[in-house]
């Protein structure tokens, strides 16, 4: 088993989109990328609200998790998704090694090149330091609240050629 970790709004519907994909075989949302030590939903400064993937990548690739990732959020809209705005909403792929990193600034790239958005992509790509789960009441979120809120759709098909 692999890990993913993806930053792109709302944790609450990042992990209800990709409970489903194939291969995803868990999915916990948490806080990374900020410096608060234990951070809570009450004080997460500077970290962005993720989900961490666990996947099998005997049946799907970081690359194919990372083009369903741009196909459920506005990867153009700097620190916002929809109604949610601030650094914790910010689009980030952050990666555990160099080979993640360079998958990740190439997939940015193939969208970019895309022109299937009128602004560049902001999405950040940021080393994986530490991944903080959130409080228990946000895991699950959407299953336990199904009338819950979220800021995701899809907006495209898949940036990858069909293989």
């Amino acid at each position: 088993m692999k890990k993913i970790v993806l930053a792109g709004g709302c944790f609450w519907g990042m992990e209800e989109l990709f409970r489903n994909q194939p291969g995803v075989v868990d999915t916990c949302v948490g806080y990374t990328g900020g410096k608060v030590q234990n951070p809570t939903y009450e004080n997460h400064e500077g970290h962005a609200e993720a989900v961490e993937l666990t996947y099998d990548p005997e049946i799907t690739s970081y690359t194919k998790l990372l083009d369903f990732f741009f196909q459920i959020h506005n990867p153009t809209t700097l620190n916002q998704q929809g109604n949610d705005v601030g650094n914790s909403y910010r689009s980030a792929i952050f990666y555990g090694n160099e080979i993640e990193k360079k998958e990740a600034i190439q997939f940015i790239n193939i969208v970019n090149l895309s022109k299937r958005w009128k602004k560049p992509v902001v999405t950040t790509v940021e080393p994986l330091e530490k991944f903080y789960p959130a409080e228990q009441y946000h895991q699950d979120y959407l299953q336990n609240n199904p009338r819950g809120y979220t800021c995701h759709r899809r907006y495209f098909n898949s940036y990858l050629e069909e293989e």
